[in-house]
């Protein structure tokens, strides 16, 4: 039964992708990113949406006085930002023009994220805790920032639009029952979302990547991460049950991709 609802999600949600038009938001660069992507719902909305979130996060944590309280923190950030976001034309000319930001929230989270448009957020505690350098800082940085410039947020907003008309289209098409369609729900997160997830988690190390080595930030900072990364997150869970590469997986893919970005390091530092 599970494979009939499976095959169900799938064909239904086939059905819905060739009604549309698929493209890539950025160039491929050195590293050669070029997958197509599908692409419902329009920047303009995804902004809107974003800008809401991002201005509440930004308020509820000025009201706690956690927002910008290390100053020096705060100013080594938008340097690093800097040096990354004159790399960006690489991937798409119109990011260089993006009104950019850095802003730090004072917590003990190892976590740092990006809102559509280039707003960047930083927890000191994956600065303190991991004890970064400049170079590892850019790692993170230019992951963050390459969600941003592919649009992953746009993305998955419009594969969720997709996989969830595809399920409602079963459901009246083939009589699903509730339980059916809740099970159908499950097969679409764990066969559709999760895994598109963590593609897009590989585009972002790969472009990231490339970027911290344009901007003369040694691309070896991004293993010597995801190797203190991985100490500090003992029990993380199976890699098919997360939305992100598991950290040894990441470290194997981000070794492979050296070739690629170190003669950009060599060449930014001369």
């Amino acid at each position: 039964m599970k494979k009939l609802v499976t095959t169900t999600v799938m064909a239904a949600s086939l059905s819905v992708l060739s009604l549309t038009g698929c493209s890539t938001t950025t160039n491929g660069g050195a590293i050669g990113v070029d997958r197509q992507q599908l692409l419902l719902v329009s920047s303009e909305q995804v902004l809107q949406l974003s800008a809401q979130s991002y201005n509440k996060n930004i308020q509820e944590a000025r009201a706690k006085g956690v927002l910008d309280t290390n100053k020096a923190q705060l100013n080594r950030l938008k340097g690093i930002a800097n040096r990354l976001v004159g790399q960006v034309g690489v991937y798409r000319p119109d990011a260089a023009k993006w009104n950019w930001e850095v802003h730090t929230i004072k917590s003990d989270q190892l976590n740092a994220f990006v809102m559509p448009g280039g707003k960047i957020m930083f927890y000191s505690g994956i600065i303190d805790k991991l004890n970064l350098t400049d170079d590892e800082i850019a790692a993170i940085m230019g992951h963050e920032m390459s969600h941003a410039l592919r649009e992953h947020s746009r993305e998955r907003l419009s594969r969720e639009y997709a996989t969830q008309t595809g399920i409602g289209v079963a459901a009246s098409v083939f009589g699903l029952s509730q339980g059916q369609a809740q099970l159908a729900n499950l097969a679409g997160d764990f066969g559709l979302s999760r895994p598109h997830s963590r593609t897009q988690e590989s585009e972002a190390d790969q472009i990231g990547l490339e970027l911290m080595a344009r901007a003369g930030y040694n691309p070896q900072a991004a293993i010597s991460l995801w190797q203190k990364m991985q100490r500090a997150s003992q029990g993380e869970p199976p890699q098919f049950l997360s939305t992100h590469p598991s950290s040894s997986n990441r470290i194997t893919q981000l070794q492979a991709l050296m070739p690629k970005v170190t003669p950009l390091y060599q060449k930014s530092r001369r």
